[in-house]
This record gives structure tokens, C-alpha cells and sequence, in this order.
């Protein structure tokens, strides 16, 4: 086997800022003296023992795709560790191709991938994960983000502020649910940034399990407050994640919704229409009072992965990518033993965290950052929401025009309001 041939590739969904590491990488190993190849289509064919569905990269491939969305190799969703007959035919399909290193360029999964490849081909290939995700849930050093998450949150925070004008200038609501697998970090952010009404994610529920309900009512207890102050328009940013919580056999009970699991285990969150499930839910529960709610709802994360990086994500995604390499070529004569790792900034410095420190010793599986609902960054934000307090139900000048609003006696308006307090963690601490 050659000691002077690397192989990339690209796992999970779309991320801003996938051919800028690409393209780092393919430079500064060029520069190193090794081969490069792309693999095509994540670890899809490597799974089947194919060898085939490569391209040799040279420098004129990828010196100006820096700038651009989306993978010039493709990615998939395919996962090498789902049986241990899938992951030595991967790994052997990984030395037929004579690689001594490997890049995979991925969130969650494709790192768990990663490390198993890593374990299983011990000491004939060194592994550097790059960690993407729009999602940011994975657990680099000081908070870092992960690459993709910047621009996506950029782009969906335009998208968002656009819908937030299309509700003034109609004067009704609009419902917002923003991809997020299981943390709320993109739907936080948008809802932040852009300012919305109101922005919940599952983090902020105190229970493992929510119901359709709890997320009803403090949408409708936002909408009455909002009306209250005086405005019958608002935004709601929902985080997909939201759905994650849900008691599966629930959302199956609703029609048009498939609960289904990918090849990772995971719900297929993109199979469950949450904000028009939400929008039905809270328009019939103005129904019941008689009146007729005007809502539009949309579904925001396609639009977003694929998105031209912003400068944030090109420049610390060609610093990821030089990492990599130094990783795996300098580095091997400095640590021989780490044969693998995530490859991230902490403190502007390159580190490789590696992989048993970031695994579940249980599972294997890389740990999910959440959304941290003590800190600073989602208390501020939670401080320019508008949502139904506790403290509302004992101020009468604010009671009254709730009452009036939601054509309630007040005794079954803190009864209709009161179990959200008690689900919510923050809302009675703010």
C-alpha cells in the first residue's frame, strides 16, 4: 500500500462551506506529495465494495469552488456502521483503493462513521473528520460552531425577515419551523437574530417527552398576548427538533404524517409537515371560540443548505481543511498514536479532539451539543419574546385584555394557561 494517497468524502446533508474544505484540503495535500481522490456519494459505495466511483483531484479541480454551495462529490446519507459485515466491507474497499488517509467531511453520523472506520482500520488509516452541520449540535471546544451553521443562519435569517414583513403587511401570523435534527441552535439564532414574536426550541421543555399541545399553547398564548399589546400580527420560528420530542405513536395518529427512521435510526423529521400540523392545531383551537385565524406556515432548511458560503464559513472551513492535512501528514510523525480525530478551532488554534473523547462510551455514537437554555445567549433571547407569563395572569390591567382577547373568564384562561408554566423550565425564572 502506498503511504502517499488520501481519499475524501462527504456524509449527511448539504452544508455551506463543503467545497471550501474540499478544497483546502485537496491543496495543501497536493502540496504535502500525496494523491487525492474524491469519493463520490459519501460512504454509499464503499459499502458495496466498489472502488469505481472516485475522481483523481488536482489543483485546477477545486481552486475556485471555494465560494460556491453544495459538494462537488456529492454526499449521502449511507451508513457504514449499521452492521459489522457494512463496515469491513467499507474499510476494505478503503485499502483496495490503496488510501493510508482519509477526510470525511460531515455532522453527527458521519463522525461516528468516522471513528468506527478509524477503529476498524487501525493502524493502515489515519482519519480527520471535519465537522459540518447547519445543525451545530456537535461538541467542539469554547462553543465553536460548526462550519455551515453561519451562512445558514444568515440566509435563513433574510428568509425570516421577509416573512416577518409579509405578516405586517397582512396583519396576521406566520409559523416558522426551521431544520434542526434534535437541537435548536439554527432555529434560535434565526428567531433572534431576525427578531421574531416568538422562538421555541426543545430545549426549553423540561419533560423528554412533549406533546402537540405544549407546543399550541404557547403559541397561543403569544398571539393573544401580542393582541393584547395592540398587534394582531407575529412570527413564530418552531425548531424541526421539536417534532423529535413528540410521542411518535401521537404523530402517527395525525393525517398526512409518516414516521419513518433513516439508516441512522433517526426520525425523518423532513416526512412530518410540523408547521402545518401546528397551524391546523392552533386555527381550531380558535375555531372553538369563533373566530376564524389567519396563519400561513412554512418549512425553512432545504433552501438553506446549499446556500453560497458567507465569507464567516470560507474562512474557517479553509482553515479546517489545512488542518486536516496537517493532522494527517505532520502530525502522524509528532503523535503516531492519535490515528484519528475532529479536526477544530479552540482559542484560534488548530486542535484534533479525538474521537473516544467525543463518543458516548456507551453507544459509540458522537455526543449532540443542546442548546444550553441557562446561558446567556438564550436568556437574551428569551427576554424580546413575547410569550404568556405567569406574571400576566396576576396583572389585572394585562389579564383583562387577555380575557377580552381570548373571550375567556379569567379562572379558565389560568386554567387553559397554566400547565405550559410548569412544563416550561425558564418561563417562570425570566
Amino acid at each position: 500500500m502506498t503511504n502517499h494517497r488520501l481519499g475524501i468524502l462527504v456524509g449527511g446533508g448539504p452544508a455551506p462551506g463543503i467545497n471550501s474544505a474540499l478544497s483546502a484540503a485537496t491543496i495543501g495535500a497536493i502540496q504535502a506529495g500525496l494523491d487525492v481522490v474524491g469519493i463520490y456519494d459519501g460512504f454509499q459505495h464503499l459499502m458495496l465494495g466498489r472502488t469505481d466511483m472516485v475522481r483523481r483531484l488536482g489543483i485546477p479541480d477545486v481552486s475556485r469552488i471555494h465560494f460556491q454551495g453544495g459538494s462537488i462529490i456529492r454526499t449521502s446519507r449511507a451508513n457504514p456502521a449499521r452492521s459489522e459485515e457494512d463496515l469491513e466491507v467499507t474499510v476494505e474497499a478503503l485499502r483496495n483503493l490503496e488510501l493510508s488517509h482519509l477526510i470525511t467531511i460531515g455532522g453527527e453520523d458521519t463522525a461516528s462513521s468516522a471513528a468506527r472506520i478509524c477503529e476498524q482500520g487501525g493502524a493502515d488509516i489515519r482519519v480527520a473528520h471535519i465537522p459540518k452541520t447547519i445543525d451545530n449540535d456537535l461538541p467542539l471546544p469554547a462553543n465553536a460552531p460548526t462550519f455551515g451553521f453561519e451562512t445558514a443562519r444568515h440566509v435563513g435569517t433574510q428568509w425570516t425577515l421577509n416573512l416577518m414583513e409579509e405578516s405586517r403587511s397582512t396583519n396576521r401570523w406566520c409559523l416558522v419551523a426551521v431544520m434542526g435534527r434534535s437541537a435548536g441552535h439554527l432555529a434560535l439564532g434565526i428567531g433572534k437574530a431576525a427578531g421574531a414574536t416568538v422562538t421555541i426550541i426543545p430545549e426549553e421543555f423540561s419533560t423528554s417527552t412533549i406533546s402537540l399541545d405544549d407546543v399550541c399553547l404557547i403559541i397561543e398564548g403569544a398571539i393573544l398576548k401580542r393582541r393584547a399589546l395592540g398587534f394582531r400580527h407575529g412570527l413564530a420560528v418552531i425548531a424541526e427538533g421539536v417534532a423529535a420530542k413528540m410521542d411518535p405513536e401521537q404523530l402517527a395518529n395525525i393525517p398526512g404524517v409518516e414516521v419513518g427512521h433513516d439508516t441512522h435510526g433517526h426520525i425523518r423529521l423532513e416526512k412530518i409537515p410540523l408547521a402545518a400540523i401546528i397551524e391546523r392545531e392552533v386555527m381550531r383551537r380558535f375555531a372553538e371560540r369563533g373566530e376564524s385565524l389567519s396563519l400561513v406556515s412554512v418549512s425553512l432548511g432545504y433552501e438553506l443548505r446549499c446556500a453560497d458560503p458567507i465569507p464567516f464559513d470560507i474562512d474557517y472551513t479553509r482553515t479546517l481543511g489545512y488542518g486536516a492535512i496537517r493532522f494527517l501528514v505532520r502530525d502522524a510523525a509528532v503523535d503516531p498514536a492519535l490515528s484519528g480525530g475532529l479536526v477544530c478551532l479552540e482559542d484560534g488554534r488548530l486542535r484534533v479532539l479525538p474521537f473516544e473523547e467525543v463518543q458516548d462510551p456507551q453507544t459509540g455514537r458522537i455526543n449532540t451539543r443542546m442548546v444550553d437554555v441557562q446561558s446567556e445567549h438564550y436568556r437574551v433571547a428569551r427576554e424580546y419574546m413575547i410569550r404568556m407569563r405567569r406574571s400576566d395572569l396576576d396583572d389585572d390591567a394585562i389579564m383583562s385584555r387577555l380575557k377580552a382577547e381570548a373571550m375567556l373568564s379569567g379562572d379558565r384562561l389560568s386554567q387553559r394557561f397554566s400547565p405550559m408554566f410548569d412544563a416550561d423550565v425558564l418561563q417562570g425564572a425570566l
